[in-house]
């Protein structure tokens, strides 16, 4: 089986984060946003993924060793493409049409999920979704008595149904979603000015695929800072029964409320910490109290009570701010 991951995005509601770093190489619980993803997807599905296709926009090659890196650890080959304009969803997967053969998966690299099901690898296709109360801001499918997929509408403004597509597609045959997808750009059918995928599903459905759904029990989300926190927050609650403080982290005159995960290299003296914080390698925090906060690599927290905050790479900060969002390498 392949994997699409399209990636491109600026993550503009994510700066200044996103500024010195692509969107899904935020960490979350530890972990960068894309390789929780993919562990999760590896997770679900019985099939080996054989190659993964990141489509990117322009990374340099220290970011492509992270995600070789990433797709090697569930046994599979990266392959890179590049999206030149934001054009829509099904433009994001074409341009990694040189994969879309066979059983293939699409994920948009930030959505987070957890579920208690596992793919059939011998659905036509399935269509992931979390029912929610609101679905007007997000596409969703109806479903007919047999869990067959009977329609695609893209933000309701009238209720249809309350099964919210969360951005993770499974493909029996991907050629079949290539040239639909291919259909459309060749002949500029778009939806909203972009050329959207929930069209070539449509026209899928409409030439015989069935569509079932794989209901998910958690949808997580990266969009912003606050979103993003609270994802870090919920996901330390899903993995809590692992080993999630470093070995190689130095602790002392500490309270830890968990869940909490400390990376290596990491020095806590004289604090409080929990619950629902994630601090990467090499910190060195003191007499501070922190909670509900993700905290990254090689930062230096001294004398602050902090909470709903995200803190990035090599940040120098001291003193009264009580929730902060705060880029790579900022000063307070």
């Amino acid at each position: 089986m392949n994997l699409i991951i399209p990636m491109a995005g600026k993550g503009k509601r994510l700066r200044p984060h996103t500024l010195t770093i692509p969107k899904p190489l935020i960490p979350i619980a530890g972990k960068p946003i894309v390789q929780r993803l993919v562990e999760d997807i590896a997770d679900v599905t019985p099939e080996q993924i054989e190659k993964i296709g990141f489509v990117i926009g322009g990374f340099d090659e220290e970011i492509k060793e992270k995600l070789i890196a990433i797709a090697k650890e569930v046994g599979a080959e990266a392959h890179f493409y590049v999206q030149e304009t934001a054009e829509g969803t099904a433009h994001a997967i074409a341009c990694a049409n040189e994969i879309l053969e066979g059983k293939v998966t699409v994920a948009f690299s930030d959505t987070l999920f957890r579920a208690d099901f596992e793919l059939n690898p011998e659905d036509d296709g399935i269509i992931w979704t979390k029912q929610i109360e609101d679905p007007s801001s997000f596409g969703v499918v109806k479903t007919n008595d047999q869990g067959v997929i009977t329609d695609f509408v893209e933000k309701p403004k009238e209720f249809i149904s309350d099964q919210a597509i969360i951005g993770i597609y499974y493909f029996k045959q991907g050629e079949d979603l290539r040239e639909e997808i291919n259909y459309l750009i060749k002949n500029n059918i778009r939806g909203g000015g972009e050329f959207q995928l929930t069209m070539a599903l449509e026209n899928l459905k409409n030439k015989g695929t069935n569509f079932t759904i794989g209901t998910v029990n958690e949808w997580l989300d990266c969009g912003n800072k606050a979103i993003t926190v609270e994802s870090n927050s919920r996901y330390l609650g899903f993995i809590k029964d692992q080993n999630l403080i470093s070995s190689e982290a130095k602790i002392e005159n500490c309270e830890i409320i968990e869940p909490v995960l400390i990376g290596s290299g990491s020095k806590i003296l004289n604090c409080t910490i929990g619950p629902n914080v994630s601090i990467g390698m090499n910190c060195k925090i003191s007499n501070s109290q922190l909670s509900e906060s993700l905290i990254q690599n090689d930062t230096t927290l001294d004398d602050i009570d902090l909470t709903n905050s995200m803190i990035g790479n090599f940040v120098n900060l001291k003193g009264s701010p009580k929730s902060v969002s705060l880029g790579d390498y900022s000063e307070w």
